[in-house]
């Protein structure tokens, strides 16, 4: 059982103030720190990681709405804040809550209050603590789906090696899973109980990297990276064939020392991380055209698994329409419906050249737009289009011809993106090129379609 006593951070500029709820809050059994303004405050926010902060309004350095927001801005999960005033006003109140602060306490303070409202945010705070974890825990314990020779072949395989701290290099086409398989060897693993930190390095550009991978240390503050995010866990890099040189270079000597400077730090920062990675792309290759390093290659593969396309265990494929329905019906609250025989039937024939995420897509797709419980073949047919000639021949014309132009264009749009998304593996980079729009706008137009990158 957890017996850790609360951590309370109290930031007023009046000794008195201080002394006096210090005192009541150790006597209630809270572990009490105390700082006089703004830059001690910061201080003791990084050190002691406070589970609630007491803020006054009024210091002679930093005003505490401006110090609220810069926390509120650099840490999303920030700790409850209740700000205290001596000259309390409506609008100071309400712009405090509009920022972030759990409540807004006047001076002279009422202690009742004050203790009902630090025992209330700190029920709140581990309750939503607690809901995080949980929603973290149901994405954590999926694990891949099937019951075909390839698939039990592959979780035996990876059980054994989640024992050893050997790095592994999946392979494989996009979309067939990559990423579940490595939270499963991050599931049966001694680092289980650590963090998964999974990031598309596709998605970083060259003058970012060191920032995202190191942190940076500014002002005083420190933004920790992913290396540090994933201690005594594991970071997986999703599809390293899209790494930029520089990016290469960097993660190469922060692998082969397991240690690193934060950008602006001046401090080694030691790290505790096991190291997963995939790709779709054949990696000799691209060391043969030099685009990628090959001593990192060998660094990342100490162990490669390939992970096999749907179209080779099309066995799986009822299964794991099943396990999708069940999966949108408790994650997304969407109404439940089932797939007819021969719309079962069918999708086993069907190529899957986009795999398990095609699979996936599909049966979002069907259950949000879909009417009634069954989904027939008629249905799976219409929400495939012009793919579904991979199996049998379509001369109907797409459904959105018979829209009006603007909602026609969207439909057109969102299916063409799509299909190059699928083509090059989800890279926004190779989106980008392959369609020819520039990165920003790209971005803007695949969340205008709620296309989710």
């Amino acid at each position: 059982m957890n017996t850790q006593k609360p951590r309370i951070l109290v930031v007023d500029d009046e000794p008195d103030i201080r002394s006096l709820v210090c005192e009541i809050l150790e006597d209630e059994g809270y572990q009490v720190y105390t700082a006089e303004n703004a830059n001690t405050a910061r201080d003791h926010k990084k050190s002691k990681i406070p589970h609630l902060i007491l803020l006054d309004i009024w210091m002679p350095d930093t005003d505490g709405i401006t110090l609220l927001k810069e926390w509120v801005a650099e840490d999303p999960l920030l700790c409850p804040v209740v700000m205290m005033s001596g000259h309390g006003s409506v609008e100071t109140a309400v712009e405090a809550t509009r920022l972030g602060a759990y409540d807004f306490l006047e001076k002279p303070l009422s202690l009742a209050k004050l203790l009902l409202i630090i025992e209330r945010a700190l029920e709140a705070s581990n309750l939503q603590i607690e809901n995080a974890g949980l929603k973290q825990q149901l994405v954590a314990d999926i694990e891949p789906v099937g019951k075909s020779a390839a698939v039990a072949r592959t979780k035996d395989h990876l059980k054994r090696l989640a024992q050893h701290d050997a790095r592994i290099l999946f392979t494989g086409e996009a979309g067939v899973g990559k990423e579940m398989y490595a939270r499963y060897l991050h599931n049966n693993s001694p680092h289980r109980d650590g963090p998964f930190i999974d990031v598309a390095v596709g998605s970083i550009s060259p003058e970012n990297s060191a920032v995202e991978f190191f942190g940076k240390e500014d002002g005083g503050r420190v933004h920790v990276g992913l290396l540090e995010r994933a201690h005594k866990g594991t970071l997986f890099l999703g599809e390293i064939g899209d790494m930029d040189k520089e990016t290469q270079s960097r993660l190469l000597s922060a692998l082969e020392s397991s240690t690193f400077l934060r950008v602006g730090g001046s401090e080694a920062v030691h790290v505790d991380v096991r190291i997963i990675a995939s790709t779709r792309i054949p990696l000799d290759e691209e060391i043969r055209l030099r685009r990628f390093r090959q001593d990192l290659y060998y660094l990342l593969n100490e162990v490669i698994i390939e992970i096999p396309p749907l179209r080779d265990h099309s066995e799986d494929v009822p299964g794991l329409l099943s396990f999708y329905v069940d999966y949108f019906v408790n994650q997304e609250k969407l109404s439940f419906r089932r797939f007819s025989m021969a719309a079962q039937n069918f999708l086993r024939n069907y190529s899957w050249r986009g795999n398990v995420r095609e699979l996936k897509n599909l049966v979002q797709r069907l259950m949000i737009l879909g009417v009634g419980e069954d989904i027939e073949l008629a249905e799976v047919k219409a929400a495939l289009g012009a793919v579904a000639s991979d199996v049998v021949p379509s001369s109907s014309v797409p459904d959105f011809f018979n829209l009006p132009l603007k909602e026609a264009r969207d439909h057109f749009e969102k299916a063409y993106l799509e299909y190059h998304f699928e083509k090059t593996g989800g890279s926004v980079a190779k989106l980008s090129a392959a369609v020819g729009m520039e990165r920003t706008h790209l971005y803007r137009k695949l969340h205008s379609l709620n296309i989710k990158v």
